[in-house]
């Protein structure tokens, strides 16, 4: 058989670019873990921001919401956000303010969404209640539905070893097997350019960034379930309610040098919950488990989609870094729309802003 559409990667890029492409075609979906969503996508702090991220980043985030909030019956749920500064921090949260459309609030008020505050730490806060929480299991499933209900194929365990272009036609190599196609996704996270190399095509200098979690009992031995997410002045650090725990993140963004199963360093987590730990009152004695995950951001920092210039049927979906989950109906949208060669619902700059293009 010749797939139309081979996708190598079975996060949220890999999933949401088969259920779009589905329509177009034939699909087959690689994925080299036993299961979806493994690395990044798996680790996920799962809220729904629109506001976050580069102009061409919120442009897509702009136009996700409705998806996010209706297809399906929705995956999103009420949880707000808020922006912390302590001393020092002042004009940091100013410029997070602009940048985020967030409403400056006494510290009192603060106290009121978040009991556990330290009010005598922290000198300004920001708010607004247009933050979700965001259902990553169900979203991706979503897509995984859209995606058989039209065909498509989904392999896990099927790490791809080698790629070879012949005649007009993508030979994909995963253990004893060669699968045939005529047009290839890269959507294989902090792999990409990997994968990339493997088939031929210049890679793009995509560069995967460690981000660690760490779980613990929820401050004060309060229910945090209607607490919103913070984020420390200048995003140093964010604590977000989790299954009645509460999570800690030191907001890292260390490189590292080859794509691996990601875990989370000690030291880093005490950097970072020693920048949180002031904003509180209650002391941060246990930590219950930790993880980490790859974010991989392209070069200038804005997702890649579309046609590989020099080998159009080589085809990027790729660079989400922290954006992935809240730019998947949008960002899926727009590469099936590239691909199918429609005109995109998305500004043409924007869509020039994500091309592969741009770095030729």
């Amino acid at each position: 058989m010749i797939f139309e559409f081979v996708i190598i990667g079975g996060g949220i890029a890999g999933t949401s670019a088969g259920a779009r492409l589905s329509h177009l075609g034939s699909v087959l979906l690689l994925e080299s873990e036993p299961a979806l969503a493994y690395h990044a996508s798996g680790r996920s702090a799962a809220l729904f921001e629109a506001q976050y991220g580069a102009p061409a980043t919120v442009a897509l985030n702009a136009a996700s919401k409705d998806y996010h909030m209706t297809a399906n019956g929705g995956v999103l749920r009420p949880r707000g956000l808020m922006m912390l500064a302590g001393p020092g921090e002042e004009d940091t949260l100013e410029r997070d303010i602009a940048a985020m459309a967030l409403d400056p609030i006494p510290v009192e008020e603060a106290l009121v969404h978040i009991p556990a505050l330290n009010p005598e730490h922290i000198r300004a806060a920001a708010y607004h209640a247009d933050a979700w929480d965001l259902d990553t299991d169900l979203l991706i499933g979503n897509f995984v539905k859209e995606m058989r209900a039209n065909g498509g194929q989904v392999r896990t365990g099927a790490a791809v070893t080698a790629i070879h272009r012949d005649a007009g036609l993508w030979h994909v190599t995963t253990g004893a097997e060669t699968i045939t196609a005529r047009q290839l996704v890269n959507a294989a996270g902090a792999w990409v350019d990997e994968v990339a190399t493997l088939a031929g095509v210049q890679p793009l200098g995509h560069r995967p960034l460690r981000r660690s979690m760490a779980r613990m009992p929820a401050p004060g031995g309060h229910d945090p379930a209607t607490w919103p997410m913070i984020i420390g002045a200048g995003e140093t650090w964010y604590a977000k309610p989790d299954a009645g725990k509460w999570i800690v993140s030191p907001a890292d963004e260390d490189p590292v040098d080859t794509p691996h199963d990601a875990w989370a360093d000690d030291m880093v987590l005490a950097e970072g919950i020693a920048r949180y730990q002031p904003f509180v009152t209650e002391e941060v004695t246990r930590v219950e488990t930790s993880w980490a995950g790859l974010r991989t951001f392209s070069p200038d920092r804005t997702l890649v989609l579309g046609r590989d210039p020099g080998t159009p049927d080589f085809i990027w979906c790729s660079g989400q870094g922290g954006y992935g989950f809240q730019t998947a109906p949008a960002a899926s949208q727009l590469l099936a729309d590239l691909v199918a060669g429609r005109p995109p619902e998305i500004a043409s700059e924007i869509v020039a802003a994500l091309s592969p293009e741009r770095f030729g």
